[in-house]
């Protein structure tokens, strides 16, 4: 296999992956402890909301894709809020705005992550909340090491924090100064909003479901909701109390599309996770065993087939309680043959998306891009003129002895994202910036929709038996890059690790789900890893090459219950040198 950065992990207990090594080490505690997979998820994710707080929160976003061996079936957890109550398009209009703010108090919708997590605990879970809570808990009063994004995060924010943030300040800046990276840094306000989720849950009684659900209501109904709707009701802000109580996460049945002896699992399109089934659909045509998994012709046929159907994406995909579910149109046979034929040799510089059933494509207008873009295209941005900064995402994936697995992508309620909710260590995420407010299209803002995600995590079968759970960060990348690990692995046959660690591209040539929803027309980052020739010849194909850093692009995690071997297998993306399998 050659040289990798680390050693695909393999096993028989149990294996966890992550975007932070505490994280992992926390899922995998739980598992030690006789947790399943499901309390290692949710405890390494309310983990993460502590590690990672520049990548996510409480305040933030959840969806997760998971299989049960008892129920014997893949589901959707939709742990993605909707759009406020008062969140319309007249809303945002009258304030002078013709696109939903980057960052702020007029962008959160209702934060679901905390919501998403208790209902994997209750559906699937064994443990109770005191166990799944404890490392979150001891992480956030006792403190844990800033990486050194954190700090610049938190620098980013800096002068916003000081003018107007005073409680983002009193968090994020103690004694007045931006923390430094490595240095132990302790969040006592978050501490006590989990402990006293617990108490109010234990106050329940012994029973773990009436525990769960008391912590449940407490967060969307009691403590939290009020304070969220108290500091709302203080700024120009459009998100109340009652749009959390009004909100619960769901259950949802996934997409499904097979490819070459596999079967893939992803959201609905209320999620952008349709996009990797469409291109699968469309790789499906192409000898991708026969080419060089870091050559021009691999790197230019993903490519060229992305751009076709993130095009679909951006016309016809949001939440199908809202708009049409255009999904089976836009995966059949005849509708993917005939949109493969647009793939030549050549590279498109148009954004063409699709005709399903003769229906006329609408696009939104794309925005001018900003001042801060380096052209990568990486992160998700909060964008501020004050504030500045990115945010971006998390991932965890676990597979337990008996045969469960999880991929979970939170994200969202970034540091940068907000003001701080005063007394609850947390702000509120800026996911309705994905809405447009053109109105009649799929993903126009309106109350109580979800917004079109980006986030996306993946959860595989092989030869009709669960198998794989993968994803990474990255907004509009993650099923770019995520796409590309799995066909490596797949047409490859390259390990998990060896997957991970060949170098990574993307396009930019679609516009950006988040504000201001800018476009880079041909553009495709590759990093410097590649061979001179390939990059040479893509250039010569006609893409609009940019050469970055060579271990830049992606964060991807996956763990594997490989049934035919017996054994369970893991591994994490070096890249940031932050994320780690754990397993054994």
């Amino acid at each position: 296999m050659g040289f990798t950065t680390r050693p695909e992990l393999n096993g028989t207990f149990g294996m966890v992956a992550s975007t932070h090594w505490l994280a992992s080490a926390v899922g995998m505690g739980v598992l030690e402890r006789g947790g399943n997979a499901f309390d290692a998820a949710a405890a390494a994710g309310f983990t993460l909301q502590v590690v990672e707080p520049h990548l996510n929160g409480p305040g933030g976003d959840m969806p997760a894709i998971v299989y049960s061996v008892t129920r014997r079936r893949v589901e959707v957890i939709c742990g993605q809020g909707p759009a406020p109550a008062a969140a319309t398009v007249d809303a945002f209009r009258a304030r002078g705005l013709d696109m939903v703010p980057g960052a702020g108090l007029l962008a959160p919708c209702t934060p679901g992550a905390v919501g998403g997590w208790l209902l994997m605990l209750r559906e699937h879970g064994t443990l109770r909340l005191r166990e799944v809570l404890a490392a979150a808990i001891e992480y956030a009063g006792g403190g844990f090491p800033l990486v050194p994004r954190i700090s610049e995060a938190i620098r980013g924010a800096e002068r916003r924090f000081r003018t107007d943030w005073a409680e983002s300040a009193a968090i994020w800046l103690p004694g007045g100064e931006v923390p430094a990276p490595g240095s132990r840094f302790r969040n006592p306000a978050l501490a006590a909003t989990y402990k006293r989720l617990l108490a109010e849950a234990e106050a329940a009684g012994s029973d773990r479901e009436a525990q769960i659900e008391a912590a449940r209501r407490a967060w969307y109904h009691g403590f939290v909701a009020e304070a969220i709707d108290a500091e709302a009701g203080r700024r120009d802000a459009l998100i109340r109390g009652a749009d959390l109580a009004s909100w619960t996460a769901s259950v949802e049945a996934p997409l499904a599309h097979d490819f070459r002896g596999w079967t893939v699992f992803k959201t609905g399109p209320w999620g952008q996770g349709p996009v990797f089934l469409q291109q699968l659909a469309l790789l499906a045509g192409f000898d991708l065993e026969a080419m060089d998994p870091a050559g021009p012709e691999f790197v230019h046929t993903v490519t060229e087939c992305a751009k076709l159907a993130f095009a679909d994406r951006e016309a016809w995909y949001g939440d199908p309680l809202f708009s049409p579910d255009l999904t089976p149109e836009l995966l059949a046979p005849a509708y993917t043959d005939e949109r493969r034929w647009l793939v030549t040799g050549q590279a498109s510089g148009e954004l063409r998306p699709g005709s399903p059933g003769g229906r006329p494509a609408r696009l939104a207008p794309v925005g001018e891009m900003p001042a801060d873009e380096d052209g990568s295209g990486l992160g998700d941005p909060t964008f501020d003129p004050v504030a500045g900064g990115r945010g971006d995402t998390c991932h965890v994936d676990v597979a337990d002895r008996w045969g469960n697995l999880v991929s979970a992508t939170p994200s969202g309620g970034w540091l940068q994202s907000s003001p701080a909710i005063p007394g609850l260590g947390f702000c509120l995420g800026t996911r309705a910036q994905i809405f447009r407010l053109e109105p009649g299209l799929p993903n126009t803002l309106a109350p109580g929709k979800r917004p079109r995600t980006t986030l996306s995590p993946s959860l595989a079968f092989r030869a009709g038996e669960p198998h794989l759970a993968f994803g990474t960060p990255g907004a509009d990348q993650q099923d770019q890059w995520s796409l590309t690990f799995f066909v490596r692995h797949v047409s490859g046959g390259l390990d998990l690790q060896a997957a991970i660690d060949l170098p990574m591209f993307h396009s930019n040539h679609f516009p950006r789900s988040f504000y201001p929803h800018h476009a880079m027309p041909g553009r495709l980052i590759l990093e410097d890893r590649f061979p001179p020739a390939t990059i040479a010849e893509l250039k010569g194909r006609g893409h609009d090459v940019q050469v970055v850093d060579g271990w830049s692009l992606g964060r991807m995690s996956a763990v594997a219950n490989d049934g035919a071997a017996g054994l369970l297998r893991a591994a994490a993306d070096p890249r940031r040198m932050q994320g780690y399998a754990t397993g054994r």
